[in-house]
């Protein structure tokens, strides 16, 4: 699958600090790998979303909108029943909302958790916020530069006011330590049931680097590491939860329930009803 870098490939002109597009589509797309050049909100306005980030994931439908850090992801996009998708997607650049935080001083503090992912409910004010994008987007590009600069201070102050700042230091901060990157790439989505090919998108490597990464870290392949974690995840689910095999198989990545069980037995020595009736 092609990976689409947003806002570029959207043919709206020169990148600006601040962008809108009101996206509209009758084509489910899933796991779409997404570079996106700037931080952005998406208004969800018909469907449903999932994304996938390396250190964060989520899933919505139109009773709340997104914000999104600049980086890497991969992108669902499900039809609402009348078979529609549409967001409004408002881009803007780390440069822009660091001149919002230093012009009003906004405290922020530090949070033990970055994520690259926030959702929020939608109210009465934020309706009308995208309404209000929806009306700048029809005026010329000149006054709709000068008018959305004003429009996301407006909706960072109002979602400080309301939701505090973890979002907002989260999408500031800037780290270059790929190697923590990594390993909480790999320990966010142990569990997504991702491809290599998609994990190593996220992780902004070639499926050859990320093997390479892989094997310095946790000392095995990806096949074999994702494999002993989910046999593991399954053993707790069977004894502490008092699941059966039929019950989890494909809740830990397996397809079929044969193929759990002789993995389990390999693991462990035995099938997962001998242990029961240990």
């Amino acid at each position: 699958m092609k990976t689409i870098t947003l806002p570029n490939e959207l043919n709206i002109g020169s990148l600006q600090s601040v962008h809108i597009f009101d996206y509209c589509s009758s084509k489910e797309i899933t796991k779409q790998q997404i570079v996106l050049n700037q931080n952005t909100f998406s208004f969800l306005i018909e469907g449903n979303k999932e994304v996938v980030f390396d250190n964060s994931a989520l899933s919505i439908d139109n009773s709340k909108f997104l914000i999104m850090k600049s980086g890497h992801c991969l992108m669902t996009e499900k039809l609402s029943y009348i078979r529609n998708y549409r967001s409004v997607l408002l881009f803007f650049s780390n440069e822009i909302l660091l001149k919002i935080i230093l012009k009003h001083d906004i405290n922020r503090n530090k949070v033990n958790e970055y994520k690259s992912v926030y959702s929020f409910e939608y109210d009465g004010f934020i309706q009308r916020f995208v309404n209000s994008l929806l009306d700048i987007y029809k005026l010329s590009k000149n006054i709709q530069k000068r008018m959305l600069e004003v429009k996301l201070e407006e909706i960072i102050l109002y979602l400080t006011e309301i939701y505090g700042t973890d979002f907002l230091y989260s999408l500031s901060e800037r780290t270059n330590d790929t190697s923590q990157k990594f390993v909480q790439t790999i320990e966010s989505n142990w569990m997504s049931k991702l491809t290599l090919n998609e994990l190593a998108f996220l992780c902004n490597m070639s499926v050859s680097t990320f093997k390479r990464e892989f094997e310095k870290h946790y000392a095995e392949s990806p096949i074999k590491w994702f494999q002993n974690k989910r046999l593991e995840y399954a053993h707790r689910l069977l004894y502490q939860e008092q699941k059966s095999s039929s019950e989890i198989y494909f809740e830990v990545g397996y397809e079929s329930l044969s193929s759990f069980i002789q993995a389990y037995k390999s693991k462990y020595g035995i099938t997962p009803k001998q242990h029961h009736k240990n």
